[in-house]
Protein backbone atom coordinates (compact mmCIF):
# COMPACT_ATOMS: atom_id res chain seq x y z
CA UNK A 1 0.00 0.00 0.00
CA UNK A 2 1.03 3.61 -0.53
CA UNK A 3 -0.28 7.08 -1.42
CA UNK A 4 0.41 8.50 -4.88
CA UNK A 5 -2.72 10.63 -5.31
CA UNK A 6 -3.87 13.12 -2.69
CA UNK A 7 -7.60 13.53 -2.10
CA UNK A 8 -9.08 16.39 -0.13
CA UNK A 9 -11.49 15.95 2.76
CA UNK A 10 -14.41 17.14 0.63
CA UNK A 11 -13.64 14.60 -2.09
CA UNK A 12 -13.40 11.78 0.43
CA UNK A 13 -16.60 12.79 2.23
CA UNK A 14 -18.49 12.94 -1.07
CA UNK A 15 -17.21 9.49 -1.99
CA UNK A 16 -18.06 7.91 1.36
CA UNK A 17 -21.59 9.33 1.11
CA UNK A 18 -22.29 6.76 -1.63
CA UNK A 19 -21.89 3.91 0.89
CA UNK A 20 -24.06 2.87 3.79
CA UNK A 21 -21.23 3.32 6.29
CA UNK A 22 -22.15 6.60 7.96
CA UNK A 23 -20.35 9.91 7.57
CA UNK A 24 -16.61 10.39 7.17
CA UNK A 25 -14.79 11.05 10.45
CA UNK A 26 -11.13 10.77 9.41
CA UNK A 27 -8.85 9.56 6.61
CA UNK A 28 -5.15 8.72 6.99
CA UNK A 29 -2.79 7.82 4.16
CA UNK A 30 -1.03 4.46 4.39
CA UNK A 31 2.64 4.47 3.38
CA UNK A 32 3.47 0.75 2.95
CA UNK A 33 3.64 -0.91 -0.44
CA UNK A 34 4.25 0.29 -3.99
CA UNK A 35 1.27 -0.11 -6.34
CA UNK A 36 -1.86 1.80 -5.22
CA UNK A 37 -2.95 4.73 -3.08
CA UNK A 38 -4.58 3.70 0.21
CA UNK A 39 -6.24 5.39 3.15
CA UNK A 40 -7.47 4.17 6.50
CA UNK A 41 -11.02 5.52 6.69
CA UNK A 42 -13.05 6.00 9.87
CA UNK A 43 -16.77 6.77 9.72
CA UNK A 44 -19.68 7.16 12.12
CA UNK A 45 -20.64 3.55 11.33
CA UNK A 46 -22.87 1.64 8.97
CA UNK A 47 -25.78 -0.75 9.32
CA UNK A 48 -23.47 -3.64 10.24
CA UNK A 49 -21.75 -1.65 12.99
CA UNK A 50 -18.37 -1.33 11.28
CA UNK A 51 -16.71 2.07 11.21
CA UNK A 52 -13.16 1.45 9.89
CA UNK A 53 -12.35 0.66 6.26
CA UNK A 54 -9.53 0.72 3.73
CA UNK A 55 -10.04 2.91 0.67
CA UNK A 56 -7.91 1.91 -2.33
CA UNK A 57 -7.32 3.96 -5.46
CA UNK A 58 -5.89 1.86 -8.28
CA UNK A 59 -2.82 3.57 -9.72
CA UNK A 60 -0.37 1.15 -11.32
CA UNK A 61 -0.10 -2.29 -12.95
CA UNK A 62 -3.82 -3.01 -12.63
CA UNK A 63 -6.09 -3.28 -15.66
CA UNK A 64 -9.30 -1.71 -14.36
CA UNK A 65 -11.35 -4.12 -16.48
CA UNK A 66 -10.00 -6.88 -14.19
CA UNK A 67 -11.28 -5.27 -10.98
CA UNK A 68 -14.42 -7.48 -10.92
CA UNK A 69 -12.11 -10.52 -10.82
CA UNK A 70 -10.07 -9.18 -7.87
CA UNK A 71 -12.96 -7.78 -5.85
CA UNK A 72 -15.14 -10.81 -6.52
CA UNK A 73 -12.29 -13.04 -5.34
CA UNK A 74 -12.15 -11.16 -2.03
CA UNK A 75 -15.86 -11.67 -1.48
CA UNK A 76 -15.64 -15.35 -2.47
CA UNK A 77 -12.76 -16.10 -0.11
CA UNK A 78 -14.34 -14.15 2.76
CA UNK A 79 -17.57 -16.10 2.26
CA UNK A 80 -15.53 -19.31 2.53
CA UNK A 81 -14.13 -18.33 5.95
CA UNK A 82 -10.69 -17.25 4.75
CA UNK A 83 -9.19 -14.29 6.66
CA UNK A 84 -9.70 -11.96 3.70
CA UNK A 85 -11.45 -8.55 3.74
CA UNK A 86 -14.78 -8.34 1.97
CA UNK A 87 -15.53 -5.44 -0.33
CA UNK A 88 -18.07 -2.82 0.73
CA UNK A 89 -20.60 -2.32 -2.05
CA UNK A 90 -22.11 1.12 -2.61
CA UNK A 91 -25.84 1.79 -2.48
CA UNK A 92 -26.22 0.79 -6.15
CA UNK A 93 -24.55 -2.57 -5.46
CA UNK A 94 -21.25 -1.77 -7.16
CA UNK A 95 -17.94 -2.94 -5.62
CA UNK A 96 -15.99 -0.03 -7.15
CA UNK A 97 -16.49 3.58 -8.12
CA UNK A 98 -14.54 6.24 -10.01
CA UNK A 99 -13.06 9.50 -8.74
CA UNK A 100 -10.84 11.85 -10.74
CA UNK A 101 -10.76 9.29 -13.53
CA UNK A 102 -9.41 6.52 -11.29
CA UNK A 103 -11.19 3.48 -9.88
CA UNK A 104 -11.57 3.18 -6.11
CA UNK A 105 -12.90 0.49 -3.80
CA UNK A 106 -13.87 0.50 -0.13
CA UNK A 107 -12.73 -2.65 1.67
CA UNK A 108 -13.37 -4.09 5.11
CA UNK A 109 -10.77 -3.24 7.76
CA UNK A 110 -9.31 -6.26 9.53
CA UNK A 111 -7.42 -6.18 12.85
CA UNK A 112 -3.78 -7.18 13.16
CA UNK A 113 -0.30 -5.97 12.28
CA UNK A 114 2.25 -6.87 9.63
CA UNK A 115 5.35 -8.38 11.23
CA UNK A 116 8.85 -7.25 10.27
CA UNK A 117 10.67 -10.28 11.67
CA UNK A 118 8.35 -13.31 11.52
CA UNK A 119 8.89 -16.31 13.77
CA UNK A 120 8.72 -19.96 12.73
CA UNK A 121 5.27 -20.27 14.34
CA UNK A 122 4.06 -17.28 12.34
CA UNK A 123 5.49 -18.78 9.15
CA UNK A 124 3.61 -21.99 9.90
CA UNK A 125 0.36 -20.05 10.37
CA UNK A 126 0.89 -18.37 6.99
CA UNK A 127 1.44 -21.78 5.36
CA UNK A 128 -1.88 -22.96 6.79
CA UNK A 129 -3.71 -19.82 5.66
CA UNK A 130 -2.21 -20.08 2.16
CA UNK A 131 -3.33 -23.70 1.76
CA UNK A 132 -6.82 -22.88 3.03
CA UNK A 133 -7.02 -20.04 0.51
CA UNK A 134 -5.95 -22.42 -2.27
CA UNK A 135 -8.61 -24.89 -1.24
CA UNK A 136 -11.32 -22.19 -1.23
CA UNK A 137 -10.17 -20.62 -4.51
CA UNK A 138 -10.89 -23.80 -6.48
CA UNK A 139 -14.62 -23.02 -6.40
CA UNK A 140 -14.26 -19.39 -7.50
CA UNK A 141 -15.09 -20.20 -11.11
CA UNK A 142 -13.01 -17.44 -12.73
CA UNK A 143 -9.49 -17.48 -14.11
CA UNK A 144 -6.80 -14.88 -14.80
CA UNK A 145 -3.47 -15.38 -16.56
CA UNK A 146 -0.26 -14.55 -14.69
CA UNK A 147 1.15 -11.53 -16.50
CA UNK A 148 4.40 -11.84 -14.51
CA UNK A 149 5.22 -15.49 -15.15
CA UNK A 150 8.70 -16.70 -16.07
CA UNK A 151 8.17 -16.06 -19.80
CA UNK A 152 7.24 -12.42 -19.16
CA UNK A 153 10.10 -12.06 -16.67
CA UNK A 154 12.55 -13.25 -19.31
CA UNK A 155 11.07 -10.88 -21.88
CA UNK A 156 11.37 -7.93 -19.49
CA UNK A 157 14.98 -8.77 -18.64
CA UNK A 158 15.86 -9.01 -22.33
CA UNK A 159 14.17 -5.65 -22.89
CA UNK A 160 16.29 -4.10 -20.14
CA UNK A 161 19.45 -5.46 -21.75
CA UNK A 162 22.77 -6.46 -20.24
CA UNK A 163 24.15 -2.91 -20.22
CA UNK A 164 21.26 -1.63 -18.10
CA UNK A 165 21.68 -4.51 -15.65
CA UNK A 166 25.45 -3.96 -15.48
CA UNK A 167 24.80 -0.35 -14.48
CA UNK A 168 23.12 -1.66 -11.33
CA UNK A 169 25.56 -4.46 -10.52
CA UNK A 170 28.32 -6.13 -12.53
CA UNK A 171 26.94 -9.63 -11.83
CA UNK A 172 23.36 -8.97 -12.98
CA UNK A 173 23.66 -9.61 -16.75
CA UNK A 174 23.96 -13.31 -15.88
CA UNK A 175 20.32 -13.16 -14.77
CA UNK A 176 19.14 -13.10 -18.39
CA UNK A 177 20.77 -16.48 -19.04
CA UNK A 178 19.40 -17.81 -15.75
CA UNK A 179 15.87 -16.72 -16.68
CA UNK A 180 16.24 -18.33 -20.11
CA UNK A 181 17.19 -21.64 -18.50
CA UNK A 182 14.28 -21.36 -16.07
CA UNK A 183 11.79 -20.67 -18.85
CA UNK A 184 13.04 -23.65 -20.84
CA UNK A 185 12.79 -26.00 -17.83
CA UNK A 186 9.60 -24.58 -16.28
CA UNK A 187 7.09 -27.20 -14.99
CA UNK A 188 3.92 -25.88 -16.65
CA UNK A 189 1.73 -28.90 -15.81
CA UNK A 190 1.61 -28.67 -11.99
CA UNK A 191 -1.74 -28.50 -10.10
CA UNK A 192 -3.22 -25.03 -10.59
CA UNK A 193 -5.84 -22.72 -9.15
CA UNK A 194 -6.10 -19.09 -8.06
CA UNK A 195 -2.91 -17.95 -6.30
CA UNK A 196 -2.10 -14.78 -4.37
CA UNK A 197 1.50 -14.58 -5.77
CA UNK A 198 2.44 -11.64 -3.50
CA UNK A 199 1.89 -12.90 0.06
CA UNK A 200 4.73 -11.01 1.72
CA UNK A 201 4.69 -10.11 5.42
CA UNK A 202 3.33 -6.65 4.61
CA UNK A 203 0.33 -8.32 2.95
CA UNK A 204 -0.50 -10.44 6.01
CA UNK A 205 -2.06 -9.17 9.24
CA UNK A 206 -1.34 -11.13 12.41
CA UNK A 207 -2.21 -11.13 16.08
CA UNK A 208 0.53 -13.16 17.72
CA UNK A 209 0.82 -16.35 15.68
CA UNK A 210 -2.69 -16.09 14.23
CA UNK A 211 -3.35 -14.83 10.71
CA UNK A 212 -6.17 -12.29 10.90
CA UNK A 213 -5.96 -10.96 7.37
CA UNK A 214 -4.51 -11.63 3.92
CA UNK A 215 -4.67 -8.49 1.80
CA UNK A 216 -3.60 -6.93 -1.51
CA UNK A 217 -4.80 -9.60 -3.94
CA UNK A 218 -4.12 -7.47 -7.02
CA UNK A 219 -1.52 -9.86 -8.42
CA UNK A 220 -3.83 -12.86 -7.91
CA UNK A 221 -3.96 -15.16 -10.93
CA UNK A 222 -4.29 -18.74 -12.06
CA UNK A 223 -0.96 -20.48 -11.60
CA UNK A 224 0.76 -23.47 -10.01
CA UNK A 225 -0.21 -23.74 -6.36
CA UNK A 226 3.34 -24.75 -5.47
CA UNK A 227 4.57 -21.53 -7.09
CA UNK A 228 2.55 -19.57 -4.53
CA UNK A 229 4.31 -21.55 -1.80
CA UNK A 230 7.66 -20.74 -3.46
CA UNK A 231 6.78 -17.03 -3.33
CA UNK A 232 6.15 -17.38 0.40
CA UNK A 233 9.47 -19.17 0.94
CA UNK A 234 11.19 -16.21 -0.69
CA UNK A 235 9.19 -13.76 1.41
CA UNK A 236 9.06 -15.41 4.85
CA UNK A 237 12.13 -17.63 5.28
CA UNK A 238 15.08 -15.30 4.73
CA UNK A 239 16.88 -13.25 7.35
CA UNK A 240 17.75 -9.87 5.89
CA UNK A 241 21.13 -8.71 7.16
CA UNK A 242 21.91 -6.40 4.26
CA UNK A 243 22.83 -6.75 0.62
CA UNK A 244 25.62 -9.28 1.25
CA UNK A 245 24.09 -11.12 4.21
CA UNK A 246 20.83 -12.73 3.20
CA UNK A 247 20.50 -16.08 4.95
CA UNK A 248 17.81 -18.70 4.53
CA UNK A 249 16.21 -19.71 7.84
CA UNK A 250 15.56 -23.45 7.63
CA UNK A 251 13.33 -23.46 10.70
CA UNK A 252 11.01 -20.92 9.09
CA UNK A 253 11.12 -22.70 5.74
CA UNK A 254 10.27 -26.03 7.36
CA UNK A 255 7.47 -24.46 9.42
CA UNK A 256 5.95 -22.76 6.37
CA UNK A 257 5.94 -25.96 4.32
CA UNK A 258 4.68 -28.07 7.24
CA UNK A 259 1.83 -25.65 7.87
CA UNK A 260 0.86 -25.73 4.20
CA UNK A 261 1.00 -29.53 4.01
CA UNK A 262 -1.13 -29.90 7.16
CA UNK A 263 -4.00 -28.65 4.96
CA UNK A 264 -2.89 -29.56 1.43
CA UNK A 265 -0.05 -32.11 1.05
CA UNK A 266 2.20 -31.44 -1.93
CA UNK A 267 2.23 -33.90 -4.81
CA UNK A 268 5.63 -35.53 -5.51
CA UNK A 269 5.93 -33.51 -8.73
CA UNK A 270 5.35 -30.30 -6.77
CA UNK A 271 8.08 -31.20 -4.28
CA UNK A 272 10.48 -31.95 -7.11
CA UNK A 273 9.72 -28.61 -8.76
CA UNK A 274 10.07 -26.46 -5.63
CA UNK A 275 13.69 -25.30 -6.26
CA UNK A 276 12.99 -24.13 -9.80
CA UNK A 277 9.77 -22.44 -8.66
CA UNK A 278 11.70 -20.57 -5.96
CA UNK A 279 14.23 -19.41 -8.55
CA UNK A 280 11.45 -18.17 -10.82
CA UNK A 281 9.82 -16.29 -7.94
CA UNK A 282 13.15 -14.63 -7.09
CA UNK A 283 13.57 -13.45 -10.70
CA UNK A 284 10.03 -12.08 -10.75
CA UNK A 285 10.48 -10.04 -7.56
CA UNK A 286 13.86 -8.77 -8.64
CA UNK A 287 12.16 -7.35 -11.73
CA UNK A 288 9.14 -5.80 -10.04
CA UNK A 289 11.38 -4.19 -7.42
CA UNK A 290 13.70 -2.96 -10.14
CA UNK A 291 10.78 -1.32 -11.94
CA UNK A 292 9.50 0.26 -8.71
CA UNK A 293 13.02 1.41 -7.83
CA UNK A 294 13.35 3.32 -11.08
CA UNK A 295 9.78 4.58 -11.55
CA UNK A 296 8.43 5.65 -8.14
CA UNK A 297 7.38 9.32 -8.50
CA UNK A 298 9.33 11.91 -6.55
CA UNK A 299 7.42 12.94 -3.43
CA UNK A 300 5.31 9.77 -3.25
CA UNK A 301 4.58 8.57 0.28
CA UNK A 302 6.35 5.27 -0.35
CA UNK A 303 9.84 3.80 -0.07
CA UNK A 304 10.75 1.42 -2.92
CA UNK A 305 12.42 -1.84 -1.90
CA UNK A 306 15.93 -2.90 -2.89
CA UNK A 307 15.86 -5.23 -5.94
CA UNK A 308 19.34 -6.62 -5.23
CA UNK A 309 17.99 -8.60 -2.27
CA UNK A 310 16.35 -10.89 -4.80
CA UNK A 311 19.51 -11.33 -6.81
CA UNK A 312 20.98 -12.73 -3.57
CA UNK A 313 17.96 -14.95 -2.97
CA UNK A 314 18.30 -16.30 -6.50
CA UNK A 315 21.96 -17.14 -5.82
CA UNK A 316 20.86 -19.22 -2.83
CA UNK A 317 18.09 -21.02 -4.76
CA UNK A 318 20.50 -21.98 -7.54
CA UNK A 319 22.42 -24.05 -4.96
CA UNK A 320 19.29 -25.94 -3.79
CA UNK A 321 18.66 -29.22 -5.58
CA UNK A 322 15.66 -30.67 -3.70
CA UNK A 323 12.76 -29.57 -1.49
CA UNK A 324 14.75 -30.85 1.49
CA UNK A 325 17.02 -27.85 0.95
CA UNK A 326 14.14 -25.70 2.22
CA UNK A 327 13.43 -27.83 5.26
CA UNK A 328 10.68 -29.93 3.66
Amino acid sequence: MAVYTHLGAEDLAELIAHYDVGELVSAKGIAEGVSNSNWLIETTGGADGGNRFILTMYERRIDISELPFFLGLLDHLAANNCPVPRTIHDRSGSASREIDGKAVALIEYLPGVSVDHPTASQARAVGIALAEMHRASKSYGKTRANGLDISMSLHTLQSCGEDALSAIDDDLPDMIAVAQDLRDAWPWDLPRSICHTDLFPDNVLMLGSRVTGMIDFYFACTDALAYDLAVCLNAWAFEDGGRDALDFNFSKGAALIAGYESVRPLDPVEREALPILCRGAAVRFFLTRLIDWSSTPEGALVKPKNPLEYANRLAFHRKVATAEGYGA
